[in-house]
């Protein structure tokens, strides 16, 4: 499948946000979409090459630069850890990071070849803890999330209850940042609020195993990972008309 990319720009309360798109070529179907929310390392060259694969599985894919306000660096290497996080940090996790999404959301559902009733998200690391807010505080906006070890503060654990799309959260057994014991947490809480959640946990990864430029890649469980996400996606976007 050919595909279309371009860098793209989203219009946002706090400024221009910078992103990359890419979309099967363009022959007049309307597709569904999915927002791809980058990791702690940011809009990395990483996170482009997943946009293009979801693209290729017939989605037109946005990928926003949610470091956007900063004044300096906004992507890093895999050996720039303390960047990377004290960069994550500074995020506005609370009113900035809803605007982001709306007006990513936004952007990509005016787009002529989607179907704006059929948009997913997902993401990795800091883009997976994203992908659960987003279903917290936007169900009303998207159809299905995915997240990849993504860590969920207690205040987005807290109203799980507001969930009202089918979610796919998937770990790493190993992940220091997300320890067996929160990964139970996160499960507990969803399955007390009657919510429709498929827990992957795969016990011989570590974090940011589906990151072939990273040392905790782990092929066989990127694989399945990727599987499990194509999957979902066709069930719950693709598949829904």
């Amino acid at each position: 499948m050919r595909i279309d990319e371009a860098e793209d720009v989203v219009t946002t309360p706090d400024g221009p946000m910078a992103a990359f798109a890419c979309a099967p070529a363009g022959d007049g179907t309307r597709r569904a979409a999915v927002l791809l929310v980058m990791e702690a390392f940011g809009l990395t060259d990483h996170i482009r090459d997943v946009a293009r694969r979801i693209a290729r599985e017939g989605y037109v894919v946005l990928a926003p630069d949610l470091y956007h306000r900063e004044a300096g660096r906004r992507t890093f290497g895999y050996d720039e850890v303390e960047d990377a996080m004290a960069t994550m940090y500074r995020l506005d996790l609370k009113a900035g990071l809803e605007r982001d999404l709306r007006a990513a959301l936004g952007h990509l559902k005016e787009r002529p070849d989607v179907c704006a009733d059929r948009v997913g998200v997902t993401g990795f690391c800091l883009g997976g803890g994203v992908t659960f807010f987003a279903a917290v505080a936007l169900s009303d906006e998207i159809a299905a999330a995915a997240g990849f070890y993504g860590m969920v503060p207690n205040e987005w654990l807290e109203r799980a209850d507001a969930i009202d799309v089918p979610l796919l959260l998937l770990f790493g057994g190993l992940d220091p940042f997300i320890p067996l014991g929160r990964v139970a947490q996160i499960q507990s809480r969803l399955a007390e609020a009657g919510k429709d959640a498929q827990i992957e946990l795969y016990r011989e990864a570590d974090h940011g195993f589906f990151c072939d430029e990273r040392e905790s890649y782990d092929a066989a469980a990127a694989t399945d990972a990727w599987q499990k996400l194509t999957a979902f996606f066709a069930r719950h976007l693709r598949d829904a008309a």
